[in-house]
């Protein structure tokens, strides 16, 4: 048998944090082990399971693409690649009228910026604090904070960045401004919720000045929040949205979407993909589509709700604020972040970090009542292990015998 461990150790970069296991296979909400123990997925590989992992329309649809055809360059009409964008416009609505496809939500966020310049002749942009957009170059350029950015800098275009949520961002926006990015909920910056008409105002400042509205929907989108778009109560005609993670059912893949104006401005031949919008990926895209139905959705909501609604009921003093809407809800605690979810590892549940101090929840969307209890009993478990672990090194730095 294969150490993945040592040999990864050894032969890829080492770019990433190491949770210490070598993961087998999928069922539904639970990944398997080399050694055979189940983990309840509560973290969706970083929001791309959507549907949980083996899930059969997937499978099905995917197998059955990939013994047709694979690959196909976007110079060639293929007919799923145009169901795949018929169908997801159609979804979407809102005046969104042409779809580009690209290979990851980072790679669709870069489009959607140039297309911004390209609509517009500037090249000013407003971007938000704590705000995640990818690690690409142009991505990176609207992403805060210098823990990424600091070692590639300078960067491209001319990014400012206002506090995420409030009016400041509103007074930048002016007749140079090429575009806003913004997502609808702040994902990897903490699960932030901006405050009621935030995005509208934001929509409305973009129409008056003529800038773009880049609406990164990559973590939000999909029904993450129990809308198919979080932003369309807000922002019902957008001009741009970007989307990735789970597109296409686990396939590399990403989306911008753009209304009819903006993609009006957009010259044959500037940006295109090889891999983007292929057969693989416009299946996999079909596939979901058609398991996101109205009523699933209201299911997610439903189940959002009641996980949110559970963890609040914890009693622990580590815990600071639950926040999130659907199934994409964060819980912030006082300390020892990255100690909860190794803890939680430990039960066997599996979630992911999120901004300073909060452990981030978003399970596919199949999760059941029993899973989420599960998921908030070894929650509080490992809340209760960093409580008595903090008071045995208290009284040991006091001097006082600990039985």
């Amino acid at each position: 048998m294969i150490d993945a461990q040592r040999l990864e150790a050894l032969r890829l970069l080492d770019a990433y944090p190491r949770r210490g296991l070598t993961i087998r296979r999928g069922e539904g909400m639970y990944l398997e082990d080399d050694r055979g123990r189940r983990f309840l997925d509560m973290m969706s590989n970083y929001g791309v399971s959507i549907l949980g992992h083996n899930h059969p329309a997937i499978v099905e649809a995917l197998t059955e693409q990939l013994r047709t055809l694979g690959s196909l360059h976007g110079s060639f009409a293929g007919e799923i690649r145009a169901r795949a964008a018929a169908a997801l416009l159609d979804r979407c609505g809102g005046g969104l009228g042409k779809v580009f496809f690209a290979n990851s939500g980072s790679e669709a966020n870069e489009a959607a910026l140039k297309f911004a310049v390209l609509a517009t002749g500037r090249k000013r942009f407003v971007a938000f604090r704590n705000g995640f957009h990818g690690k690409t170059l142009g991505a990176l350029s609207a992403t805060d904070g210098d823990a990424y950015r600091a070692p590639f800098e300078p960067l491209l275009w001319q990014f400012a960045f206002a506090p995420y949520g409030g009016a400041e961002g509103l007074e930048m926006i002016d007749d140079r401004t090429a575009g806003v990015i913004v997502e609808p909920i702040q994902g990897e910056g903490g699960v932030r919720i901006p405050p009621p008409f935030f995005l509208a105002g934001l929509a409305k400042a973009c129409a008056v000045s003529g800038a773009v509205l880049i609406l990164d929907e990559i973590q939000t989108g999909l029904g993450r929040t129990g809308r198919f778009l979080a932003s369309s109560a807000e922002v019902p005609e957008p001009d741009i949205v970007t989307l990735g993670k789970g597109l296409a059912g686990g396939v590399p893949a990403g989306a911008v979407l753009l209304s009819e104006r903006i993609s009006r401005a957009i010259p044959r031949k500037i940006h295109t993909s090889t891999f983007g919008g292929n057969p693989l990926a416009a299946a996999g895209l079909l596939a979901v589509l058609s398991v996101l139905t109205d009523d699933f959705l209201q299911r997610i909501e439903c189940r959002g709700r009641a996980l949110a609604e559970r963890l609040r009921a914890v009693a622990s003093d580590e815990i600071v604020d639950i926040r999130g809407k659907g199934l994409m809800i964060g819980a912030e605690v006082r300390s020892e972040r990255d100690a909860i979810l190794r803890l939680l590892q430990r039960e066997r549940v599996l979630a992911i970090p999120a901004g300073p101090g909060v452990v981030r929840f978003l399970p596919p969307y199949i999760v059941e009542e029993g899973q989420m209890e599960d998921a908030v009993r070894a929650f509080e478990a490992a809340l209760a292990a960093i409580r008595r672990d903090r008071e045995f090194s208290a009284a040991e730095g006091a001097g006082c015998a600990v039985s």
